[in-house]
Formats: structure tokens, C-alpha cells, sequence
């Protein structure tokens, strides 16, 4: 969807036939974005709320940070659909069609669709479909984050909805990694939403059980009813994706743009559509990898190894990281989008030894 809305930005495209496939209408809040940003956005317009302020909790460290100049922002997936859909019945080179997508691939010049079995040709294909499970290699590291949110809403006031929490790892950390995260979008509306970095997911019940004991006792509210839920599994891992196989262009998660670290991807997705646009236009190759794009993939890798290898615990690694570091120098740390400098201030803001280790193994192996 975001690809679409770009392409239809750009006059190059008006008299290019796109044909725009999915499984089924998207009519349902299926999802809801989050990210960071520092300017008026693409879809500043969809925006649903953003928080100049969050809070920040810990057993280590705690504070209200002020994101300035970035603002955290939150994005419900039924108001993208719905914006790309109204721009794209402006354009009559653009047709949707549903159905299942089985393969896709490339002969010749050309790529190629196979969608219930009936085959479609095109100059280029955008797929962010994962068709198989991939391996995970030695050497290589994995982490899922999955979470359960709710979205609830109190009969009286009980929220600050102009200050979010990003990150409250005041939970049980017996499953490594996990905190809870507070969106509060009205007085007595918000999304509560229960995150974990492991391997392994979690039975249905223990989701919902550590989200109602958190609303109940850490946020103390007793009285509330759930308008809203919502389920995601977010791989973590310093694997390779294939950006481009021929003709066939991978977008999201399917064409490495989940930062490994953290999870978060529509912010990376927005900046590869940059770069997919600016080389269809220009001819030039979609598969450039810059100095900048290797260093922060190490990084990344790095902080996977310290967690993966239980060398330091997630809570204390970000407690490190906020205390001692200006908000929004963090925020542009992870969008990778930090000088080295920057970099070098960050890291040493870390404990040396645990991610000392975890760098000369991941320059060895």
C-alpha cells in the first residue's frame, strides 16, 4: 500500500498499468503502526494520535522523555487502507485484484504471477510475501517479538493522551526480553499492548493473563471493556533476505527491511520505497548497499548475539541506552540514520564487556 500511494505520486507512473493483488478486501483495522518521526510524514494526514512525551520504566531506570524533535506516531492500518484506496480510484491505470498468490518468479524479462493458478506477466513485481519458511543458518541469530494489544476504553477518565509509554519493562522478565507499551488515543481510550523477544511464543492464555494483571494493577484499572484486539509475530534476526530475485522486488519483512533489533519496519519500508522509485525512475539498480546500511546490519547483529547469548538483559540494555543518551539521539540511532560519532557515543553508553564479546564474534564468524 505505501509503494502504491508513492508510485502514484510520481507523474512517471500515470501511464503504467498496475495491477495490485491481495487475498482478500482490506476492510478491518487488521493492524496498527507505530513509529518515530521528525518532520510532517507521507500520511501525516492518517496519522490517528502522536506523543511528544513518553515514559520510560525500568527496575534500573525510569524518566519521561522528550522526543523532540521526533514525535511517536501511531497509524491504524483500516485508515491506510482506506487513503490508498481513495487515491488509487483516482487513476485508471491502476486494477485490484484478489485472490491467492502462489509463486512468483521470473523468466526472461519479464516477472512472473501465478495467482489460483492463472499466470500474469509484468516488467516488475513487488512481493511482500514470505512463500517459505526460511532457515536459519550457524552463526546466524533469531529472535521472534510477538504481542498481544488491547485496545480498552474506562467509563471515566483515566488517561494522559498526551503522553505515551514506549517501553515499561516493569513485568516479569522470566522470558527474557518483555515489556509493555501504553498509547492512550482519548481519556478513556487506549492501546495496552504486551511485547517479548524470545524464541519461542507463548500460550494464548499467558498474553491475556499478563495484559489483565497490568491493566488491574499496574495502571489500576479495575473497570474497562476491550473494543479492540490485536495479535503480531515480528521475526528478529540477522539472516539474509533477498532484496531482488530478477524481476521480483521484495518489500517488508520478505525483503530485509525489519530492523533485527527492534522490530520495527514502516518507517524502513517508506525508505525503500524511496529508493525503489528513484531507480525505477532513473534506471539505476534497485540492490545498492551502502557503508551505512553494513555498519548499522552489524550493530544489529551484535545486539542479537548479546540477547540471543543472554549476555545482558534486554531491560538494562535499553535503561543504559535512555538514561544515558538524549531521546531523540536514540531514535535516530535506531532509524539508522547516526554518524559514526553518534554511533561511538551511543554504544559506549553500553557496557563494554558483554557487547565487546558479542562484536568479535560476529567479525569472526
Amino acid at each position: 500500500m505505501s509503494l502504491l500511494y508513492r508510485m502514484l505520486q510520481q507523474s512517471f507512473f500515470y501511464d503504467k498499468k498496475i495491477l495490485v493483488v491481495d487475498k482478500a478486501p482490506k476492510n478491518t483495522n487488521d493492524h496498527t503502526w507505530c513509529f518515530w518521526e521528525s518532520k510532517t510524514g507521507v500520511f501525516e494526514q492518517i496519522v490517528h494520535h502522536q506523543w511528544k512525551n513518553v515514559h520510560f520504566y525500568s527496575n534500573y531506570f525510569s524518566g519521561l522523555l522528550d522526543l523532540t524533535p521526533y514525535a511517536y506516531k501511531m497509524i491504524r492500518s483500516i485508515d491506510l487502507y482506506g487513503f490508498v484506496m481513495d487515491e488509487a480510484a483516482k487513476y485508471g491505470n491502476v486494477t485490484f485484484l484478489y485472490g491467492n498468490v502462489t509463486a512468483v518468479s521470473t523468466e526472461g524479462e519479464r516477472a512472473v504471477l501465478l495467482i489460483d493458478s492463472k499466470r500474469y506477466k509484468a516488467h516488475h513485481i513487488f512481493n511482500s510475501i514470505l512463500f517459505e519458511k526460511y532457515k536459519v543458518p550457524d552463526g546466524k541469530h533469531h529472535l521472534l517479538q510477538h504481542f498481544k494489544g488491547l485496545v480498552i476504553e474506562t467509563d471515566t477518565p483515566v488517561f494522559n493522551e498526551t503522553v505515551a509509554t514506549l517501553m515499561d519493562f516493569r513485568v516479569s522478565q522470566k522470558n527474557v526480553t518483555t515489556f509493555m507499551y501504553v498509547l492512550p488515543v482519548a481519556n478513556n481510550r487506549a492501546l495496552v499492548e504486551y511485547t517479548l523477544f524470545t524464541e519461542k511464543l507463548l500460550q494464548p492464555h499467558e498474553y491475556t493473563a499478563a495484559l489483565q494483571e497490568y491493566i488491574q494493577e499496574v495502571l489500576e484499572i479495575k473497570s474497562y471493556k476491550v473494543v479492540e484486539e490485536e495479535f503480531g509475530i515480528i521475526p528478529m534476526t540477522n539472516i539474509h533476505f533477498n532484496k531482488q530475485q530478477g524481476r521480483v522486488i521484495n518489500l517488508g519483512t520478505a525483503g530485509g527491511n525489519t530492523k533485527p533489533s527492534t522490530g520495527y519496519t514502516f518507517q524502513f519500508i517508506q525508505k525503500q520505497c524511496d529508493e525503489i522509485i528513484e531507480g525505477l525512475i532513473n534506471g539505476q539498480s534497485l540492490l545498492k548497499k551502502t557503508f551505512s546500511q553494513k555498519k548499522f546490519h552489524w550493530y544489529d547483529s551484535v545486539l542479537l548475539n548479546v540477547l540471543s547469548n543472554n549476555r545482558m538483559a534486554g531491560d538494562l540494555i535499553f535503561s543504559k541506552m535512555f538514561q544515558k543518551n538524549k531521546p531523540h539521539q536514540v531514535l535516530k540511532f535506531l532509524d539508522n540514520e547516526t554518524n559514526l560519532a553518534e554511533d561511538i557515543k551511543i554504544i559506549t553508553s553500553l557496557p563494554t564487556l558483554p557487547f565487546l564479546k558479542a562484536g568479535l564474534q560476529e567479525i569472526i564468524q
